[in-house]
């Protein structure tokens, strides 16, 4: 009797009243006549049609597929000679996709493999059933590889599958040095590879993977392709390689000895180059660096200071790591270093966070340790030759360079290199300047060190050091002085933002054009901020903590260069004041 009445209030809560009327709703009464359809179907009784397909047939009831399958309902509500007859001749679709689309009018369900995904999607994009081919889109996006990204993208785009091609795309700009490998890569056709090494949106660490996947589709078949060699080449960013690679690489190929026309621009990559000055000159996209934006990183902060001060006006050195997903827009707690670090330089180099020196609450370091996260574990690395805090750092051609810093005593203008490979630190040429709290960025085959301090003058100066001459060399200053700044590199274009400039502390933002030497003032931060910590990731730049002037800060903001416009985001949960920051790109 108990089960009866809680039945019983259940249905009553279906029940709608008035004073003149009652409505009764059962909700499972769709589905439950659809599947007593599909077993009237299935002894063969009450059908009205029959689908022949190849030497297969289909006996169905015509109500069901006018109802679920739009290509059925103007079938058979139209004025078409189908709508009569009794047999009818399917064309365009497999036998197999058919059986199981017809199921899935009945049942809802329909069951995709690897086996039969490709013959569904054809059939669902055959019968209009939208639903059904964005889940066979949807399977074969989570199964993209390498090897098969440009032949799905090719299927795709036959079935007007727009979803799919654009998520072919974004896969194969997102892995383009491992697809330039692959079979199908190597038998496109010419105005395949053309539109594709055309993309600005490449991942590509440097752009030798273009020209050498260039090459190897040339060669596959060089009576047929070698013609089509210099119009290829118009298309790869030639400047942008090492003059080293012109001269080893491109320059020794027969092939581009033999071309009066890639010869021309083996020259103009050597002349940009060799003549910087005449850079503005020779501007176009082939000076562009190409910039993949979905490439997602973690970005992590390391160190810095403590959230609440209590015993200290300037906080407490933490050795505490949180994480931002951009995707979720959250942080969270991450595995802490070994020791406390406030003023730390990061990079990240090989997929590995590196958190340098630093400022322990009693010392300067010149330990350093990196966290794999792959292990989740920070573990020691030989240290450095010199202390160093307000260090700055950045990775170059699989090297990590420290510059300046101040040692405890004085600003340094001291650089060293590290090489993760025979774990070892060697001293370099100094700068031309002792710089503490400056900006340190790899840029434009440079290492470039960017405003600062020497304990009595901030600079507006910049100073980069060039790894095959091993000398440094100055180039255009900044607009505004500035120490304690935050600097990352975007699309072709260094950024420098916040800082301190002896009397004031900074929310302005530049930005250097390589091409034309110059700097130029964008929107400025939401807040002033300095120590901020600056990075790039996913085409935007996020401004990170910072200090402004009254207190330490745990806000982000971030920057959109298509806008021009900065917005906060979710503030940090552990962290204030200077932390080191570095990105770690997701697998």
């Amino acid at each position: 009797m108990e089960e009866e009445d809680t039945k019983f209030e259940l249905e009553v809560e279906n029940i709608v009243d008035s004073d003149d009327f009652t409505i009764f709703n059962q909700e499972d009464l769709p589905m439950g006549g659809f599947q007593v359809m599909e077993e009237i179907r299935r002894k063969g009784k009450l059908c009205d049609v029959t689908l022949k397909v190849e030497d297969q047939c289909f006996t169905v009831h015509r109500i069901v597929l006018a109802a679920v399958i739009p290509y059925f309902n103007a079938m058979f509500t139209h004025d078409m000679a189908e709508s009569k007859q009794k047999e009818i001749t399917m064309q365009g679709i497999e036998p197999s996709a058919l059986e199981s689309l017809i199921n899935f009018a009945y049942s809802g369900k329909v069951k995709i493999d690897g086996a039969n995904v490709q013959s569904l999607l054809v059939g669902a994009s055959f019968l209009q059933l939208a639903k059904v081919r964005e889940a066979c889109a949807d399977f074969l996006k989570h199964r993209l590889h390498p090897h098969n990204v440009l032949g799905i993208r090719a299927f795709a785009d036959t079935l007007a599958c727009w979803s799919l091609v654009e998520a072919t795309n974004r896969y194969l700009q997102k892995h383009f040095v491992d697809v330039s490998v692959s079979e199908e890569f190597l038998n496109l056709s010419f105005s395949d590879v053309r539109e594709i090494i055309s993309r600005d949106e490449l991942n590509v660490q440097s752009e030798e993977s273009v020209f050498e996947a260039v090459m190897s589709w040339t060669k596959r078949d060089l009576d047929q392709r070698g013609d089509n060699l210099p119009e290829l080449l118009t298309k790869v960013r030639m400047p942008l390689l090492t003059p080293q690679y012109l001269t080893d690489r491109v320059a020794t190929e027969n092939l581009i000895r033999s071309s009066h026309e890639c010869r021309d621009l083996l020259d103009e990559a050597k002349d940009y180059h060799l003549m910087p000055e005449r850079r503005p000159l020779l501007q176009s996209f082939r000076t562009r660096p190409r910039c993949c934006n979905d490439i997602v990183g973690l970005i992590y902060a390391v160190g810095g200071l403590t959230k609440s001060v209590i015993f200290s006006i300037s906080g407490d050195s933490l050795s505490t790591v949180e994480v931002y997903d951009p995707i979720v827009g959250r942080w969270q707690m991450a595995e802490s270093m070994s020791m406390l670090r406030s003023r730390v330089g990061v990079v990240v180099m090989k997929k590995k966070l590196y958190a340098i020196g630093g400022y322990n609450g009693l010392d300067r370091l010149a330990t350093v340790e990196v966290f794999d996260p792959n292990s989740k574990c920070w573990s020691k690395v030989c240290p450095m030759n010199c202390k160093r805090s307000a260090v700055g750092a950045a990775v170059l051609n699989d090297h990590l360079y420290v510059c300046g810093g101040y040692d405890g005593v004085a600003s340094l203008n001291t650089v060293e290199c590290y090489n993760s490979d025979t774990n070892k630190w060697v001293m370099v040429t100094s700068m031309t300047k002792h710089r503490s709290a400056a900006g340190v960025v790899a840029f434009d085959g440079h290492v470039y060190a960017i405003g600062g301090h020497d304990g009595l003058s901030i600079f507006d100066s910049v100073e980069r050091y060039d790894p095959t001459t091993g000398q440094w060399t100055l180039v255009t200053p900044m607009l505004s002085k500035r120490c304690r700044l935050g600097a990352a590199t975007l699309n072709g274009k260094l950024y420098v933002c916040g800082g301190y400039d002896g009397s004031t502390f900074l929310r302005t933002v530049e930005v250097y054009d390589p091409i034309t030497s110059r700097w130029a003032f964008i929107a400025p931060m939401n807040v002033t901020r300095s120590r901020v910590a600056l990075v790039a990731n996913m085409g935007r730049l996020y401004a990170i903590g910072g200090y402004d002037g009254v207190s330490n800060l745990s806000t982000v903001e971030v920057y959109n260069p298509d806008l021009d416009q900065w917005e906060f985001i979710t503030s940090m949960c552990a962290h204030e004041g200077g932390v080191g920051v570095g990105v770690i790109p997701l697998p």
